[in-house]
């Protein structure tokens, strides 16, 4: 029988009502496990709860999980909450991590505001005052650490974290490759909308049903993604150069050309040694912006006590309103100035997978935001004392004989905070790819220990040349600054509409409360939007153009690898033409396992018809591979691989879906992957075999009547086996957690259902895989070239025939990007028309 046709069939069939119950989905009223002769009067009932408990209606689940059937329940993902002293330990390396860019914005924040307005009174300072005290209380505070936060992704925090979630309660990625088992991963923790709660079924069944809001949403992240990125080119460029700027006045002759000069030397030293990792300077970075914090506090302490301790006025809200009576236009445009206080909010979110929730909480509300007031209100009673001073209010704020110390700390801690945006940066690609949004690159990773500690070469030589070319061209802060807003406004825009989706599909939040959430957050930062877009023409034009052209390479990659993977779906191969074939396949087969890498997750690829043709032989054993990334961020080891059988067993051909979570790293040696491999095939045949004599038993036994029919399909698999889920192994899954019921379960099993070791066709079969494991592994790789049809339209030519065309042209393809080695890789080439 061929296989499924439909591109989402498994998808579609998961929630049909026969279904697998195990052990710890039935409830306690269940009947225990009695057997027929024992009770007679409650046999009926009893024959429901063997049927539910011990049988599955055989369903053409297109995957076979091994490992994760063995081991799931011992191995799961429910850390011990930390001990007091472990948060407070992580609220520490916070400081240096998440905290950089946020904590470096007094360098430029009032000197960016009152450049747009000057101080004429008293209301000016106060005003401003006001803003970003209410500015950095609203947003930071109130959205994120009490909000945002709770919405991660089993720990993940960022825009792709939040998609990723999304996905899992509705099915609505672009790639149609999903699979009823990808729920079984222990850190999938799949909970659909309760029945209850008609909104939230109603809204996951019309984003699923409907294309249009698919495309919408996935635009919508990748918007916020390339936002991120630009973040990345401007952070580096606006806090070194707002460091290095504290020379011009101490230093004589030391003009705009030195500072432009120091900062571009200071840049390339920065992404220079980015190639080592921070791994080894990374336990600096805590200890040095804790003192730059301490700096901020104690200095606007000093300044508050010693200027004019009424700006604390600033606390009433009201000057806000007298700030913008009295400057108007003027006032509106300062607005963008403001926003810059908040710079590196997005950080607390997207760093969230190295911390925990507690930790980031705890650092924000009893370090940075006490720190970062104390700054603003001392550097606000300077002025008022000296309104001359706001060009470089900050280092004009720091008394003489601290001025070279704060210097350094400020210079390092601008630094640091510009390596926080870049690894955010390379994190960000790395996920971006790992969901198949943007073009695969080499990703090189710096740490042993720490799996998020990577690097980009081509993304970090061009974050260089980019920030070099900025410092060159705008040679000024405020003009940075300018475009610096416009990114900074967009992600957290991006962020407030997936929290909203969020609060209504997955969290379930009263819908008055869930609204309120994007009214205030959504409608402030909307009006910070307006002020920083009023200044495209001074600069804003920059993040935009960065955001479009990234938003394009990403959405063209998205678009032509859902098309070739769908067009790999139409062709594949169909089960009557291999079984017309024969187990020789219409060639010799000689000994030597063959792994064929496709992305299609059922069905046999067209390209294998290819190598038929190409090659005088091919192999005894032909594993199908299929590289998956599924949206959780990490999929355990012990649940890595799912196995499959493929035709007949004399085909001696399998299916193996390797999947990774987006925070997966691959970086397996081919010798261990190959081995990981053979091991794992090898239990699935003796899982296979107990499957089969444990039907076959349990038929002989008081059980005739029972449907064992393929569900969905009506007719019995040409596969030789059927797929069920191996109530044996299922029992001794439930043992290991100390289910009693499965105890019970496996009490009684009669011996006569354990599968024999001695199977002559199981042994046959073993030892046929261990000759063709001798023989040793051969990658078979496609080198395919996508083109459209001949009938499609001139824009969908233009973008598959030349842009993806250049794309996947320029990025790493088959042997480079599989790190398989070259000397055993055969590739033949193919055309998709797409």
């Amino acid at each position: 029988m061929e296989e499924e046709d439909g591109i989402e069939e498994n998808s579609a069939s998961a929630g049909e009502g026969s279904r697998w119950v195990d052990g710890s989905e039935v409830d306690s009223e269940t009947a225990a496990w009695v057997w027929p002769g024992e009770n007679e009067a409650r046999e009926g009932q009893d024959y429901g709860s063997m049927r539910r408990r011990l049988v599955k209606k055989p369903k053409r689940v297109d995957s076979f999980d091994v490992e994760a059937m063995e081991v799931a329940g011992a191995h799961g993902h429910h850390p011990k909450d930390p001990s007091v002293w472990q948060t407070l330990a992580l609220a520490f390396q916070t400081l240096g991590i998440v905290y950089g860019d946020m904590g470096t914005s007094p360098l430029y924040v009032f000197a960016d505001v009152f450049s747009k307005v000057a101080i004429e009174s008293d209301v000016d300072v106060l005003g401003a005052l006001s803003l970003v005290m209410y500015t950095i209380a609203l947003i930071p505070l109130a959205k994120y650490v009490f909000v945002v936060l709770k919405a991660n992704d089993n720990g993940e925090g960022g825009t792709f974290a939040l998609y990723s979630l999304i996905c899992r309660y509705a099915n609505i990625n672009m790639l149609p490759n999903r699979q009823p088992a990808d729920e079984q991963i222990s850190s999938f923790r799949l909970k659909l909308p309760t029945p209850e709660l008609e909104r939230a079924l109603n809204i996951k069944e019309t984003l699923e049903n409907r294309s249009s809001l698919k495309t919408l949403l996935l635009l919508l992240v990748l918007m916020g993604t390339s936002m991120i990125i630009g973040d990345g080119i401007l952070t580096p460029a606006i806090s070194v150069m707002s460091a290095v700027s504290g020379l011009q006045g101490e230093l004589e002759g030391f003009g705009t050309n030195a500072v432009v000069i120091v900062s571009i030397v200071i840049l390339l030293a920065l992404f220079s040694i980015q190639q080592f990792g921070t791994g080894k300077v990374g336990f600096l970075f805590a200890p040095v912006l804790a003192l730059w914090f301490f700096c901020l506090g104690s200095i606007g302490l000093y300044n508050l006590l010693k200027h004019d301790i009424t700006v604390l006025r600033a606390v009433n809200p009201a000057y806000i309103y007298f700030f913008f009576k009295k400057n108007s236009g003027a006032a509106w445009s300062a607005l963008g100035g403001c926003v810059l206080c908040i710079t590196g909010a997005e950080a607390m979110f997207a760093d969230l997978g190295h911390f925990s929730v507690r930790s980031i909480q705890i650092a924000f509300s009893f370090v940075v935001f006490p720190c970062l007031l104390l700054a603003y209100l001392g550097q606000a009673a300077y002025l008022m004392k000296y309104p001359a001073s706001a060009e470089r209010i900050f280092y004009d704020s720091v008394p003489d004989s601290l001025f070279w110390p704060v210097l350094v700390i400020a210079t390092v801690a601008a630094m640091i905070a510009s390596q926080a945006m870049i690894s955010a940066t390379f994190s960000c690609v790395k996920q971006s790819m790992a969901l198949g949004c943007f073009p695969r690159l080499k990703i090189v990773h710096t740490s042993k220990r720490q799996m998020g500690q990577i690097y980009i070469p081509i993304i970090n030589w061009f974050l260089m040349i980019m920030c070099i070319l900025i410092v060159s061209i705008f040679q000024s802060t405020t003009d940075i600054a300018n475009a610096y807003g416009i990114a900074e406004v967009g992600v957290m825009i991006v962020t407030t509409a997936l929290v909203t989706l969020v609060m209504l599909l997955i969290w379930q939040t009263n819908l008055f409360l869930a609204l309120c959430f994007p009214l205030i957050f959504g409608s402030v930062e909307f009006i910070y939007l307006c002020a920083v877009l009023s200044k495209i023409k001074q600069g804003g034009w920059l993040p935009l153009v960065f955001a479009s052209f990234f938003l394009c390479v990403m959405y063209i990659w998205n678009y032509g690898s859902v098309l070739k993977y769908r067009s790999e779906v139409r062709e594949k191969i169909s089960m009557d033409f291999m079984l017309e074939l024969g187990s020789s396949l219409g060639t010799l087969r000689v000994p030597g396992i063959g792994l064929l890498y496709n992305e299609l997750v059922q069905g046999i690829p067209s390209i294998f018809v290819q190598f038929l043709l190409s090659l005088p032989a091919i192999h005894s054993t032909i594993v199908f591979v299929c590289i998956k990334y599924v949206p959780v961020p990490v999929v355990p080891q012990e649940e890595r691989f799912l196995f499959r059988r493929v035709c007949p067993k004399d085909y001696h051909m399998f299916r193996c879906v390797a999947r990774y979570g987006y925070k997966d790293v691959r970086k397996e040696d081919h010798h261990a992957f190959e081995q990981l491999l053979a091991e794992s095939l090898e239990k699935f045949l003796r899982m296979e075999a107990e499957d089969l004599a444990l039907e076959s038993n349990l038929r002989g036994m008081e059980f005739d009547n029972m449907s064992v029919g393929s569900r969905g399909s009506g007719t019995q698999s040409r596969d030789g086996v059927e797929e069920l889920r191996v109530p044996l192994m299922q029992a001794k899954r439930l043992e290991d957690v100390d289910t009693s019921t499965s105890e019970d379960a496996v009490s009684i099993l009669p011996s006569s259902v354990m599968a024999s070791d001695e199977d002559p066709s199981l042994e046959y079969e073993l030892s046929a895989l261990r000759e063709a494991m001798d023989s040793g592994f051969t990658y078979l790789l496609a080198h395919g070239d996508v083109r459209a049809r001949k009938d499609s339209f001139f824009v969908k030519k233009l973008v598959i025939n030349y842009f993806y065309g250049f794309l996947r042209r320029n990025c790493r393809v088959g042997a480079a990007n599989l790190s398989v080695p070259h000397m055993n890789v055969i590739q033949v080439g193919m055309t998709y028309m797409v």
